[in-house]
């Protein structure tokens, strides 16, 4: 099995081209996946043939949810490692440099524990190497060190840019549900998990307004937690706008897949969603602000730095997406 350290979406989509990679070299070409249920594995992953089963390693639940994951704190982790043992497992792939994932791995009595072994108490608790550094340079760490350890495995010999595969049903689902919006349409990736990460209701009502003033369709990507500023973003369109936007905020994980499919663009704050439409092949820009650089797929996935997130204009962003 796998073992998923983080925590969100975009997480999974960069580590899924090495756990296809890990499954090639395990018994019936099939792993068993281990992750928060925050990231939403069985709509992401959970149809491909790669994966035998998802178990939950629920410690760390959203905060709207308002509970305590039944894994957190030292009790929870003992609970995962027994249920874990339960299975039987005889090999687990740790992408994680925390060192108490090893620890459940010692529970569930699994002979052969792989790790990053970034420290030294990580490598105590692991059967073998090889180990990794751990990455620090100007990018998003966590694609690094997975792809760091995927090549010191021999799972792969250079980095694999992120893919991801569109479930049937929900493309079906999506085309009937846009169809009577104008084409091409773009995406705009509203949420965020932090505030910090968040680009505001009046930038992407302005850039909306844009889109849909040149004729495009828009579509307001987000989870239902972004529902009201999903709607307050259409209060902002100008009236006779509004029906080339559609909000999209009601829909499943694998109908967002399917959806940025579908769009000529992406545009959003650093989220699930911009890792999806990019891991789709979809042309997407990120508002990153003065952050850490997101570099796992250059060709497709393009940063929008600035000296602060304000200074990311509508305007400049409309200009990139109707030329592009």
């Amino acid at each position: 099995m796998v073992l998923l350290q983080w925590v969100g979406m975009g997480d999974l989509v960069w580590h899924v081209p090495y756990f296809r990679r890990v499954a090639a070299a395990s018994h019936g070409g099939q792993v068993a996946l281990i992750a928060s249920p925050t990231v939403f594995a069985p709509q992401l992953v959970g149809h491909e043939p790669w994966v035998r089963e998802i178990i939950d390693f629920d410690r760390h639940p959203r905060r709207h949810e308002g509970r305590r994951g039944r894994h957190r704190g030292v009790l929870g982790l003992f609970r995962m490692g027994l249920e874990l043992r339960e299975k039987q497992f005889d090999r687990i792939v740790l992408f994680t440099n925390y060192t108490n994932r090893s620890l459940v791995a010692l529970t569930a009595r699994i002979a052969e524990r792989l790790g990053y072994g970034t420290t030294w108490l990580q490598r105590r608790l692991l059967s073998h190497g090889p180990w990794i550094e751990r990455y620090t340079g100007p990018a998003v760490g966590t694609y690094e060190d997975a792809t760091r350890f995927a090549m010191a495995h021999g799972w792969c010999d250079a980095p694999i840019v992120p893919s991801l595969v569109v479930r049937p049903e929900a493309l079906a689902r999506v085309k009937a549900r846009v169809q009577g919006l104008p084409q091409p349409m773009h995406a705009l990736c509203i949420g965020s998990s932090e505030p910090y990460k968040q680009w505001g209701t009046d930038n992407f009502a302005a850039l909306a307004t844009e889109l849909a003033r040149a004729g495009h369709g828009v579509l307001l990507v987000a989870g239902p937690a972004e529902h009201e500023m999903a709607q307050a973003i259409l209060q902002r369109v100008e009236p006779t706008l509004r029906a080339r936007v559609l909000d999209a905020t009601d829909g499943s994980v694998a109908d967002t897949v399917a959806a940025m499919s579908l769009v000529r663009t992406c545009l959003g704050n650093d989220t699930g969603g911009v890792q999806i439409a990019a891991a789709v092949g979809t042309p997407t820009w990120v508002m990153l602000g003065p952050r850490p650089l997101l570099a796992h797929d250059p060709e497709t996935l393009h940063n929008l730095t600035a000296a602060s997130l304000a200074d990311i204009k509508p305007g400049d962003v409309a200009r990139i997406a109707l030329t592009a």
